[in-house]
């Protein structure tokens, strides 16, 4: 029962630290009560893109003709795009599996308490419960849908996202509350299928983290879509005493009334850190996240954290580049701490949006002189082609000594050229060096290459 290094958790952040702990010669256990693969496999990153996917290619079906490409009697059959997007996630989950076996980490089902002298105490589901030690405890238990106080989900009329991957069947109308990346996906791809959809955000913009220029565009394809936006608006309460909900919105010019079948909540997230034995151990918290320094060490020697339940990026690839540095760490390596500056955010609505870097606005309240490129992919030949011609990429340079600071992109397939920016950034790459690197035509790629030259003013094909 003795371990190196014991994991409480098995989703990004706790999985990849049991393997990188394995490579490096420890003998490692995983303690997870739910399913291994965490909330990102089971019912996060992985199955929201199948169902997204769903979408998409039933949009494409829809408008079949613009490719001049006949298709009759398309329908969503919601049920079968459910059951796709919960066997994919079982495929991923069983995945986790394989690689634990294949680096021989132990995996123990239960529910886990630390306690002092670097020890976990497990219990089954039979009630039985055991010690475990280790050198090394690492607490990576994620995070779960944040609940407001008038707004208490019930899993049945106002629901998280968990529930709305699983819905028994496709709600005629729903009102989303909260425009981050989970609310904006489960806008789409339920407007896709044919719900009529309500976006209520408290901020002045949709995705309000973003660059404002994206937020807008987002917005626009919104709404010409037939999304509808209600902006600085809050919702006060929800009756679901009727067959529906009526939900009572707080705007600008006054209160309404909103009638529909689901409210989803998308309002963010609180991390799972109740119940672990933080407080009999003297683990400091802060705000409802584990305090711990560069490395994820906690106050306390030998027990670390990271992922959700510390007050970083709650984003998948952070979570695992966490646990990479954290057992690096551990394990004596030189290794730098990780820079925030340069983490990507993606989101896979349509069309999808993906940044890293400042904003425009931010860039200048740095204190930045700024140049600003921005490419529209009505001018791209590979997006005109292919059907999906809406958004940009904009890119912000410092004047003065060249330093890219940051990136801001909406449009199709945006998240698979983010990773560019994040690369040249981390080689200090110089916007000449971009313009000089000869991208292949006709790509959406290009598009990136082109904003640069429009920071520039070497812009060619606008």
């Amino acid at each position: 029962m003795n371990y190196d290094v014991i994991v409480i958790g098995s989703g990004p952040g706790g999985y990849v630290a049991a393997i990188r702990a394995s490579q490096l010669g420890m003998k490692v256990a995983v303690i997870e009560k739910a399913e291994l693969g965490g909330i990102c496999l089971n019912w996060g990153c992985i199955p929201t893109k199948a169902l997204l996917k769903s979408a998409q290619v039933f949009e494409y079906l829809l408008h079949a003709q613009d490719y001049g490409v006949k298709a009759t009697g398309v329908e969503a059959d919601f049920p079968a795009i459910v059951k796709r997007s919960r066997g994919v996630a079982d495929a991923m989950s069983k995945g986790v599996q394989f690689l634990m076996k294949k680096n021989k980490i132990d995996v123990i089902a239960g529910t886990a308490k630390i306690k002092a002298g670097k020890k976990v105490e497990v219990t089954g589901a039979d009630g039985k419960v055991t010690v475990y030690d280790a050198k090394h405890i690492l607490i990576a238990t994620g995070a779960r849908s944040r609940e407001l106080p008038n707004l208490k989900q019930d899993g049945k009329k106002i629901i998280g996202y968990r529930e709305a991957m699983v819905l028994d069947k496709q709600p005629k109308s729903m009102v989303v509350v909260g425009s981050g990346a989970i609310g904006v996906e489960f806008a789409y791809f339920y407007h896709s299928i044919g719900t009529k959809v309500t976006i209520v955000e408290f901020m002045p913009n949709v995705v309000p983290i973003e660059d404002e220029d994206v937020s807008k565009q987002l917005a626009r394809s919104f709404k010409k879509s037939g999304i509808e936006i209600m902006l600085e608006s809050t919702v006060e309460s929800v009756d679901t005493s009727g067959s529906g909900c009526k939900v009572k919105v707080k705007t600008k010019k006054g209160e309404e009334i909103l009638e529909c079948d689901v409210v989803l909540s998308a309002v963010g997230i609180a991390s799972n850190i109740e119940n672990l034995g933080l407080e009999d151990v003297g683990i400091i918290t802060d705000k409802g996240k584990i305090v711990v320094n560069e490395w994820y060490q906690t106050n306390m020697p030998g027990y670390y954290a990271f992922g959700d339940v510390i007050n970083t990026p709650a984003l998948a690839h952070v979570a695992s580049h966490e646990a990479i540095t954290c057992i690096e760490k551990i394990a004596g390596m030189h290794v730098d701490p990780m820079d925030y500056k340069n983490i990507p955010g993606c989101t896979y609505c349509q069309p999808e949006v993906a940044s890293v870097g400042y904003t425009e606005k931010a860039a200048k309240e740095a204190g930045y002189e700024i140049k600003v490129g921005k490419f529209p992919f009505t001018a791209s030949g590979k997006a005109k082609a292919g059907g999906n011609a809406e958004g940009f990429v904009k890119v912000i340079f410092d004047a003065k000594y060249g330093e890219w600071l940051g990136a801001h992109m909406i449009g199709a397939n945006v998240t698979e050229l983010i990773a560019e920016v994040v690369v040249a950034r981390k080689l200090e790459t110089t916007g000449h060096e971009i313009i000089k690197s000869v991208h292949p035509h006709p790509t959406m790629s290009e598009a990136v290459m082109e904003a640069v030259a429009d920071a520039y003013g070497e812009v060619i094909h606008i």
